[in-house]
């Protein structure tokens, strides 16, 4: 083979590789039906401006709460101080289930339950980024992956008594009277809320580095007890 033709074919390599990798997500065009539901919202694409949600082009591999013009919620600010970063595996847990992400995000959504709407609805939106190819999540590793937790989880009983026990070492920094000076609060929470939160630090999907070594030490029951204490909390 020449020099030439192993150039050539090279080049026709990382141009497949390019391709695969920017399909993904899911299917685009189908992506842009799916959008549909978030258009009340949010707009993307030419001319795209800020409305109740910002607009959404170039939204892979922007910090969360970086669009500087817009009036983002303290929890979303606060996510992106703590380093979150929206890409292929963020924004699906997002699109999943909001509030698993960010707890006192003001968006209203539901949220996408079928795997396949959120690959689909993200391949659509990264084709608005400045270079949907390169963007850090362009891999073909970044499928779009289901973060439903599990319904055995979620159905634990805590223990609102072994939760006091645990409770000195969130103590430290979460106030008991249930003030956010700096630090969110995190009394009177629904005790579902509160579970999915602290998974979402223990498999990392949340940034903060501290609260991400926090939920690792802490096994199922663990997480559920401290649930049911700050749930009643006063």
């Amino acid at each position: 083979m020449t020099l030439r033709r192993l150039s050539l074919l090279t080049a026709a390599v990382g141009l497949l590789a390019g391709s695969l990798a920017a399909q993904e997500l899911g299917d685009a065009e189908a992506g842009e039906k799916v959008f549909s539901k978030c258009k009340g919202c949010h707009q993307i694409g030419a001319g795209a401006k800020d409305r109740i949600g910002p607009h959404l082009n170039g939204i892979f591999g922007r910090r969360a709460a970086a669009h500087g013009s817009f009036d983002y919620s303290e929890a979303m600010e606060r996510a992106g101080a703590d380093g979150m970063v929206w890409t292929a595996r963020t924004l699906d847990a997002y699109l999943e289930n909001p509030r698993a992400l960010v707890s006192k995000t003001r968006m209203s959504f539901r949220g996408l339950k079928d795997p396949t709407d959120r690959a689909n609805v993200l391949a659509y939106m990264r084709d608005f980024s400045d270079n949907p190819r390169d963007v850090p999540e362009a891999e073909p590793t970044a499928r779009a992956t289901d973060h439903d937790l599990d319904p055995k989880i979620l159905a634990i009983q805590g223990d609102p008594e072994y939760g006091e026990y645990l409770s000195n070492e969130c103590l430290t920094c979460h106030r008991a009277d249930g003030s956010a000076e700096g630090i969110p609060s995190i009394t009177r929470w629904p005790t579902d809320d509160f579970v999915v939160a602290m998974h979402a630090y223990k498999n990392k999907l949340r940034p903060h580095p501290v609260m991400q070594m926090m939920a690792g030490r802490l096994n199922d029951e663990e997480i559920a007890a401290l649930a049911a204490y700050f749930k009643d909390l006063d």
